[in-house]
C-alpha cells in the first residue's frame, strides 16, 4: 500500500533498518512504512521499487569493499583480498578470508557500519522522512576515505588475472585428449560455489552470514518508502 508522507514523526525500528540496509538479495525488497515505522519485506517487481532504492547498493557496498583492500597494509593479505573479491561470490570469499585475520576483520566491520549508517542517515534526509526516536550510534559525520597503500606489482597484473593467465597456460599444455576431464573439474569447482576450497562451514562463518546477510549480484534492490 502507498502511503502518504506525514507531518507527525515515526518510530523507526533502527535494528531493523539496519539490516535491511545491507540486505543484499537479488530478489527481496524491504519498505519503510511511514504510517506506523515498520519494516516490509517484498518480493521484487513492484511498480514504483526501482526509484525507490537505497543509495547503499549492492554495486556501492562493492565500492567500499575494493576501497577497502587498498588500505591493507599487509602485501600478502591484499593480494589475497584482491583475487577473493574477483568475480561472482567476492563478498563471501572476501569475508571468508578476513576470518582468519581479526584486526582487519574488526577494522572492515567499523569501517563499513559508518558508512552503513551514513547511507541510512543521507537516504532519510533524501526521502524527507521525520524521525522520531534518534538512531543507537547518534549523527554520523561523512566518513573519511581509508589511506590507500600503493600496491608493488612486478607485472602490473592483478593477482586474479595473473591466475586466470597461469590457468589458460597450463590448459594449452594439456594434450586435447585430456581436456574434458580437465574442463569436468573446473566446472565442478565452479558450480560448487565461490567457497568450494575454504572447508566446510564454520560457526563463525555461519554467524558472520547472519551479521551480514549473504552475496547478492550487482545492483540488487534494498530499500524503500511507501
Amino acid at each position: 500500500m502507498q502511503g502518504k508522507r506525514k507531518s507527525m514523526p515515526i518510530t523507526v525500528n533502527w535494528s531493523d533498518l539496519e539490516i535491511a540496509f545491507e540486505r543484499n538479495s537479488p530478489d527481496q525488497e524491504s519498505f519503510l512504512d511511514l504510517e506506523n515505522g515498520d519494516l516490509l519485506s517484498i518480493v521484487e517487481g513492484e511498480p514504483d521499487a526501482a526509484a525507490r532504492r537505497v543509495p547503499a547498493s549492492s554495486r556501492e557496498q562493492y565500492r567500499w569493499m575494493e576501497r577497502f583492500v587498498s588500505s591493507v597494509s599487509d602485501q600478502a593479505l591484499r593480494e589475497r583480498l584482491l583475487i577473493a573479491i574477483d568475480g561472482k561470490g567476492a563478498f563471501r570469499r572476501f569475508k571468508d578470508v578476513l576470518l582468519a585475520f581479526p584486526a582487519e576483520r574488526e577494522r572492515w566491520f567499523s569501517y563499513r557500519s559508518e558508512l552503513l549508517h551514513f547511507h541510512i542517515q543521507t537516504w532519510l534526509d533524501h526521502m524527507k522522512i521525520d524521525v522520531g526516536n534518534q538512531p543507537p550510534w547518534g549523527h554520523v559525520a561523512q566518513p573519511s576515505e581509508p589511506a590507500e597503500i600503493p600496491r608493488v606489482v612486478a607485472t602490473g597484473e592483478a593477482p586474479g588475472e595473473i591466475l586466470r593467465r597461469q590457468a589458460r597456460e597450463l590448459l594449452d599444455e594439456i594434450p586435447a585428449a585430456e581436456l574434458p576431464p580437465a574442463l569436468a573439474f573446473l566446472e565442478f569447482l565452479r558450480d560448487r560455489g565461490p567457497s568450494s576450497l575454504l572447508g566446510t562451514s564454520t560457526p563463525e562463518r555461519r554467524r558472520t552470514s547472519i551479521e551480514e546477510g549473504d552475496d547478492a549480484d550487482i545492483d540488487a534492490p534494498a530499500l524503500g518508502a511507501r
